[in-house]
């Protein structure tokens, strides 16, 4: 049975998909992780005008763009009019220690904030493992508080989490960690789609660098969407090009809404000189995002599947209250 959407989060969804009602999403929110992709000695006002120069043209391509507060302000008001809006809300990084992550959030930052600034939807990464007991259940519980808030201005909620090793001796990049990942992923995607996100946004269940089985691949894409009870997309992770580009097919093909992606399409426009970068972007990112879209409208499935729009009354508004 499909879920009755209130107008917001509809709107919400529609304006960050395409047409045909599926995700193809440029994220570029990154912080911590820019601040050290970009040159030395670079300044906020460098950092802000490269990201304004990557989103101001590959958003005539996407359906939305994820941005962050940190950076994102100018080039959100400058990007494609016809592009929605996603907004990170999570602090970058995390607090307590590397195999017991809890989420932070940023002093000052609301969702009530993001909601007026125009944003189409929010969205939260969490570092998550479901084997941490207690702590998965503090997370859950944050997500759930997070999801309400949102409810409550009736803007809809991405929700991206992520996983890790709870070993200190194994690192995520391992083969040791690869190995557990697909069960990972999937039970991650499991428990957290019954918390009700509008949209999750996971990680490939394979770890391409120890596993290239493109029938593997499929086969655990299968039973992440299996097991989750809302539309999802995949995200990049940094993984070079040609790689994503067969991850968003195989993924779209096993029941993924779109993409959310990032690094595979525009990293290495951050170190280029300004020439460079624009001629990076016309010739190469934009094909890239270009060819993923084609994928995802071929192959991916519609959000509308598992939502619908409540039917529209001559006294609708009066009973209008969407965080009740």
């Amino acid at each position: 049975m499909k879920q009755i959407l209130t107008p917001g989060r509809w709107r919400g969804l529609q304006t960050t998909s395409t047409p045909d009602h599926v995700f193809t999403i440029l994220a570029f929110d990154q912080r911590g992780s820019y601040r050290k992709m970009l040159p030395a000695g670079s300044s906020y006002d460098e950092a802000v005008k490269i990201k304004t120069e990557v989103v101001v043209t590959l958003s005539h391509h996407a359906s939305a763009v994820l941005l962050d507060h940190e950076y994102g302000l100018y080039p959100a008001m400058h990007m494609s009019g016809g592009s929605g809006l996603l907004v990170s809300y999570e602090k970058s990084g995390y607090s307590g220690d590397a195999t017991y992550r809890h989420i932070d959030f940023i002093d000052g930052w609301t969702v009530d904030k993001i909601k007026a600034m125009g944003a189409s939807a929010l969205k939260v990464m969490a570092y998550y493992h479901p084997d941490t007991g207690a702590l998965a259940d503090e997370i859950e519980g944050v997500i759930a508080k997070v999801i309400a808030d949102c409810q409550r201005v009736d803007l809809p909620f991405f929700l991206e989490p992520m996983s890790y090793s709870l070993d200190p001796s194994i690192a995520k990049e391992s083969e040791a960690f690869a190995k557990t990942r697909p069960q990972v992923v999937r039970e991650t995607a499991r428990r957290l789609s019954l918390l009700k996100p509008d949209v999750l946004k996971m990680e490939f269940p394979i770890d391409a660098a120890y596993n290239t089985d493109r029938k593997a691949w499929q086969a655990e894409c299968e039973a992440l969407n299996a097991v989750c009870e809302v539309p999802w997309v995949l995200l990049s992770a940094g993984v070079d090009f040609a790689t994503f580009e067969d991850q968003t097919r195989i993924a779209c093909e096993s029941g993924a809404s779109g993409f959310l992606a990032g690094r595979a399409i525009w990293k290495e426009a951050v170190t280029m000189s300004d020439a460079e970068r624009q001629r990076f972007l016309k010739e190469t990112a934009v094909p890239r995002i270009n060819k993923l879209t084609e994928i995802a409208t071929k192959a991916a499935r519609p959000w509308t599947d598992f939502y619908e729009l409540a039917a529209a009354t001559s006294d609708w508004y009066k009973s209008y209250n969407p965080g009740a």
